[in-house]
């Protein structure tokens, strides 16, 4: 079964196309769209046949929560005070609360409890894309929707991105061009006090702490995640991934030594950097840039496109600058880079690599 792909404006869809995509998720079904931060794919929130589904279109780890999305704070019933201060100051957003299930129903109907993976905490947030939010109302139901991609791979940040990964595997995409974020929304629970930044994103842990000072950065959680993205290895390609640490001060000569011998070791190596380095005949298989390290926001909404792409050229190795700034934006990348890597056998520990 061919997975149907509608093309729409990111201002104004056709409202038609959205009527039938609805029309597909109250029966049941899973339809890919875009948020402002990464395509989402969605399943009706409230149905447990159709949130399973999800799952077994991913590919997804059974402890791995989902967020459910609003089409606006007022359809949530109850957000603790933390949470109504947030919601005023970011929704509609790439923010994500992490709320007692109790409180997050839909209207008089439950969400399903696959959403939580058992646990008593729900995830939800109500996100800032016109094609989203006309999507939600018009399903009348919240929707369940992780990455639109295969578990573990790099989120989509294009609706071609979701067809390589689920192709035939799920209804239909809603393809509005390119997302503006580029990395999954900032994650934050509210069932502890203070309040724990679990994943960051686009909303910065400064942008948060102006809102609620007392906003801590959680600790890796040892026992059921309450967060998507923070436990199995993810965003990761099919090649190894290396960060390359220290990569403004001695990079040039540094990496032409790595790629050279990894070449030498017969595999084919391609590096993603930010532009300054990408410039430099390192003599890698294949270089891309990832933009100008003094525009974070850029890099981020780039970071996973520049992934599947040297992904998609048949590397072996892909080498990724490493080490942005632990403020705003450069938080939520080096988040998912240090997620999505591994270290290479033989390589030092991360200093130098």
């Amino acid at each position: 079964e061919m997975t149907r792909v509608w093309h729409v404006h990111p201002e104004q869809p056709d409202r038609a196309v959205l009527v039938e995509a609805a029309r597909i998720l109250r029966r049941g079904g899973l339809v890919a769209f875009p948020t402002e931060t990464v395509y989402g794919l969605g399943a009706d929130a409230t149905s447990s046949r159709a949130v399973q589904g999800i799952f077994r279109a991913k590919g997804r780890p059974p402890d791995n929560p989902l967020i459910v999305h609003f089409a606006g704070a007022r359809d949530l019933p109850s957000l603790p005070p933390a949470g109504g201060r947030l919601a005023a100051a970011f929704w509609p957003g790439p923010l994500t609360l992490v709320v007692p299930r109790m409180s997050a129903r839909a209207g008089d109907t439950a969400l399903a409890p696959e959403v939580s993976c058992g646990l008593d905490t729900v995830a939800v947030r109500v996100p800032d894309h016109p094609v989203a939010r006309t999507l939600i109302e018009q399903a009348g139901v919240p929707l369940a929707a992780p990455s639109a991609n295969l578990s573990g791979r790099p989120s989509p940040t294009t609706a071609d991105h979701v067809l390589a990964d689920l192709d035939g595997r799920i209804d239909a995409v809603v393809d509005a061009g390119p997302t503006r974020v580029g990395l999954e929304s900032t994650v934050v629970d509210l069932t502890v006090d203070p309040p724990a930044l679990l994943r960051p994103g686009g909303i910065s842990l400064e942008e948060l702490r102006r809102v609620l000072p007392r906003t801590c950065v959680a600790e890796p959680a040892s026992g059921p995640a309450r967060s998507p993205g923070i436990r199995h290895r993810h965003y990761a390609p099919r090649a190894r991934l290396v960060l390359v640490e220290g990569a403004d001060r001695n990079a040039p000569a540094e990496l032409k030594r790595l790629v050279r011998r990894l070449r030498g070791a017969g595999l084919r190596v391609g590096a993603l950097l930010t532009a300054d380095l990408a410039r430099i005949d390192l003599g890698a298989d294949l270089v891309k840039s990832m933009g100008s390290r003094t525009d974070l926001e850029a890099v981020a909404t780039g970071l996973y496109a520049g992934l599947r792409a040297v992904d998609e050229a048949g590397v072996d190795v892909i080498l990724v600058e490493g080490d942005f700034p632990v403020t705003g934006m450069g938080r939520a990348i080096r988040d998912r880079l240090a997620r999505a890597a591994e270290a290479l056998p033989g390589l030092p520990p991360r200093s130098g690599v």
